[in-house]
């Protein structure tokens, strides 16, 4: 399972990478970021809230019938909004649809984690003023790495890991997704 953004070409990566084995998540908080873009200020609160509560329910119907609602309440005022929250809405439901829920759920719903480990990296490399080829590179990320671990705590919700796993494997056999493949 891989948690993007929005991007394209992130997208096609995985795919191209990938193929079946690409199980993709739409982070939360750039969706949520993305459509509030096409708001007012004076409504952006009250469509997070919306967002949030489907998100927040047992299942992908319920949760899709609510996006969907939404999406239909605000194309007439608002079709920007509207199109972004129809654009990738499966996407987003891809934890409901495996049953993570709590904290894993918090985890997961985001690209928070890796985001904070590039800014980790960031921070150890942004005094470096010339960089002499691609071993440097690999040194210093390595650096930051050993930085960033320092600052790694356990994963939220870990506990509901195995579930996870058993949820995907569920996935890859109704996809007929080959688990012993090797991907190049």
């Amino acid at each position: 399972m891989y948690v993007i953004d929005g991007g394209k070409g992130l997208r096609k990566a995985l795919r191209t990478v990938f193929g079946a084995w690409a199980l993709v998540h739409r982070c939360h908080v750039h969706k949520l970021r993305n459509v509030a873009e096409h708001l007012p200020k004076h409504r952006r609160a009250w469509v997070r809230a919306a967002m949030r509560k489907a998100w927040g329910l047992k299942t992908v119907k319920e949760a899709r019938q609510k996006l969907t609602q939404l999406a239909a309440q605000l194309e007439d005022e608002h079709p920007g909004a509207t199109g972004s929250i129809r654009e990738g809405l499966e996407e987003t439901l891809t934890l409901i649809q495996l049953g993570v829920t709590g904290a894993l759920h918090r985890t997961l719903c985001s690209t928070n984690p890796i985001e904070n480990l590039m800014g980790s990296l960031k921070r150890v490399t942004r005094n470096v003023k010339r960089w002499r080829g691609g071993k440097m590179a690999v040194r210093w990320a390595v650096a930051g790495l050993v930085e960033a671990e320092k600052r790694f705590r356990k994963i939220r919700g870990h506990r509901d890991m195995l579930q996870l796993v058993a949820a995907l494997d569920a996935v890859c056999t109704a996809n007929k997704v080959d688990t012993k493949e090797r991907v190049a």
